[in-house]
């Protein structure tokens, strides 16, 4: 996964220019004619969020916005590829205009069932992972 940092701009609410747009788009298609993106989305500034802290067993929900914009994300890319160098070449790709100094990205291996060696996952738990990823896969419309 793909995470692009947020900063002050776009926690203002500020829309990219339409020079970026295009970028971003070309860049989403390479990467669609690559056969590896599997979800890309931008999300809403921090005041339209919410974070939820646990204490003492309760969970407290905190309204957005939230201070620290270097430390909040604008949007993601999840990729499937073969290892954490291909997916930190790609992730240099992003397209990032001139100026936009505090916006930066993170690369995160998505956690898989299969990662589990067979003999920490009990077999009924690993069927019921299965048999949800067939359903989630299954609910995907149809092109």
């Amino acid at each position: 996964m793909i995470v692009g940092k947020s900063n002050a701009e776009v926690e203002a609410g500020a829309l990219p220019s339409q020079e970026l747009v295009d970028n971003m788009h070309a860049f989403n298609e390479s990467l669609v004619k690559a056969g590896v993106l599997l979800a890309a989305e931008g999300l809403y500034p921090s005041s339209y969020g919410a974070q939820i802290s646990y204490s003492d067993g309760r969970a407290t929900v905190i309204d957005g916005p939230f201070a620290e914009a270097k430390e909040l994300i604008a949007g993601f890319w999840l990729i499937q590829v073969k290892s954490r160098q291909e997916a930190v070449q790609w992730a240099l790709r992003v397209p990032v205009p001139p100026g936009h100094e505090g916006i930066g990205l993170d690369v995160w291996q998505v956690f898989d069932p299969s990662d589990v060696p067979d003999d920490t996952m009990p077999p009924q738990v690993r069927e019921r992972e299965q048999a949800l990823r067939e359903r989630l896969g299954a609910d995907e419309p149809s092109d």
